[in-house]
């Protein structure tokens, strides 16, 4: 008897742990199962490349290849085109109706800023740049005369300051010899602006969440930062507002307010003839109805576009005048032949305009072969809007296509010897022989940059007036060769070391 009560409970007692360990296997299954799915859902935006035949890095959760570019992103394009090919670029948009404009809210908005970067607007603003320019030119005699070594990527970040404020601002100030003027504080502190990086990889991987969250989270920083530019425009434009239309100068911001009145014309918007003929059926107005919708912009949206003209304007054109600087003063022969072309100029001209400066046929291949070399918009995006095949590269659906415009620029299949300063690739039988899209400093498309008129005769007419005075020079302190950042734009890390000297 007691030999059965020990079988029986031996029994129970082996049933029991079996039942535990079936018990703690389907636990484990259950926690594995989950952890799979969850590891799946995590990479699953990124499964799409795979399907359509495109080699890619393989993705980490949820943030996909984004630490891969953490160091910029330059000469990683470099690295991941020629390993995967280049489609491997193609990548699932993430917040897109944050970060960019879409359908028809961006044709409201281009249509809106079109008419501020017409030929017309773009050749009333050379006489502000002229004005930069004189302030630019007296700080850099004090290099030219001391002949010493200076960084002059600093010089050129406060003159397109100057100029954007100008421009954008309504404000005049020389924010070299003004580091504390309240325009050039906040400036600063716009560009710094940025998010703390374990903020951003949870932004990226849980958008859903996280933008809407910071939406609504306070932020001291960025509202001062934004109060005042609001407020530097509100008030630049009660000062307008007293002043006779005669008298306003004609920069960017008197052009969007321009927009709040019909007495102007050109600055209306036309309705298209298809949406007045839907409205015309839908409420039985007659054809005859004015064609013309006048478009009011808010204090606040006006602030917003001048703010957009800051963050275009500023660190791209910057960057391009620093680049041009390096490479003449890397290539004295160019340098040469662009100061005779400006001699023989300035014999016909007394100041640099919109339109003069196009006679500087050479002065336009240097500037085309400095953006090649180092574009400062170096990748740009653009997303499919439907399926569709390029190149035998199937492309799903809102998909974003990333163009690494660097890669381009320097693909030895379509310029030989891409690492040479060669400004002959751009003259006009060249240019003919190449396809139009192997060279895309400023975009293309549609969505191309507005502004490009308005930012080359920027860069020309500063090129030309400093060279009518000086000429660069290289010096023990220049770097050789350039080391560059390549976050949101291309620049130089260290700035441009150079010496000036008088002509």
């Amino acid at each position: 008897m007691g030999f059965q009560k020990v079988a029986l409970l031996l029994k129970f007692q082996d049933s029991y742990l079996n039942f535990g360990f079936i018990f703690t296997g389907f636990k484990h299954m259950g926690q594995t199962l989950c952890l799979s799915l969850f590891c799946r859902y995590s990479t699953s935006a990124f499964s799409r490349l795979g399907k359509v035949g495109i080699r890619h890095p393989r993705p980490l959760p949820f943030i996909g290849n984004l630490l891969y570019f953490r160091e910029g992103y330059w000469e990683n394009h470099i690295k991941l085109i020629n390993e995967y090919g280049p489609a491997y670029l193609i990548r699932k948009p993430v917040a897109d109706s944050i970060l960019m404009l879409r359908d028809e809210r961006w044709k409201n908005v281009r249509s809106l800023l079109t008419p501020a970067f017409s030929v017309a607007s773009v050749k009333e603003m050379a006489p502000l740049i002229n004005q930069a320019c004189d302030i630019l030119l007296s700080n850099l005699k004090v290099y030219a005369d001391s002949g010493t070594a200076f960084d002059i990527q600093r010089n050129y970040c406060s003159f397109t300051l100057d100029v954007v404020a100008s421009m954008a601002f309504g404000t005049c100030l020389d924010s070299q010899k003004n580091p504390n003027d309240a325009f050039v504080k906040n400036t600063k502190r716009f560009f710094e602006l940025s998010m703390f990086r374990p903020l951003l990889l949870l932004v990226i991987a849980f958008p859903f969440i996280m933008i809407p969250l910071l939406r609504i989270l306070p932020n001291k920083k960025r509202d001062e930062v934004n109060g005042f530019f609001i407020n530097t425009v509100k008030t630049m434009i009660a000062l307008r507002d007293q002043q006779d239309p005669n008298e306003r100068r004609r920069d960017f911001l008197q052009l969007m307010l321009d927009t709040q009145t019909s007495a102007n014309k050109e600055h209306s918007e036309t309705i298209n003839q298809a949406d007045v003929c839907f409205h015309n059926k839908e409420t039985g107005v007659s054809k005859n109805s004015p064609k013309q919708q006048q478009k009011i912009l808010s204090a606040d949206e006006i602030a917003g576009q001048a703010s957009l003209f800051l963050i275009a304007g500023y660190e791209t054109t910057t960057s391009t005048l620093s680049f041009a600087t390096y490479l003449l003063a890397m290539n004295p022969e160019c340098q040469e032949k662009l100061l005779q072309e400006i001699d023989e100029f300035s014999s016909k001209h007394d100041v640099p305009d919109y339109q003069n400066v196009n006679e500087l046929a050479y002065l336009d291949m240097v500037i085309a072969e400095v953006l090649r070399m180092y574009p400062p918009a170096f990748r740009f995006t653009r997303e499919a809007v439907r399926d569709c095949t390029v190149l035998k590269q199937k492309i799903p659906a809102g998909a974003i296509m990333e163009i690494a415009v660097g890669h381009l620029h320097h693909n030895p299949k379509f310029w030989p010897e891409p690492e040479k300063f060669i400004p002959e690739r751009f003259t006009a039988e060249h240019k003919q022989r190449r396809h139009p899209f192997v060279y895309l400093p400023f975009g293309g498309g549609p969505r191309g940059c507005i502004g490009v008129r308005l930012a080359l005769m920027e860069i020309k007419i500063t090129l030309v007036r400093i060279l009518q005075k000086f000429k660069f020079k290289t010096c023990p302190k220049t770097q050789i060769p350039l080391q560059l950042k390549s976050q949101a734009t291309l620049g130089p890390q260290n700035g441009v070391y150079i010496k000036m000297t008088s002509r």
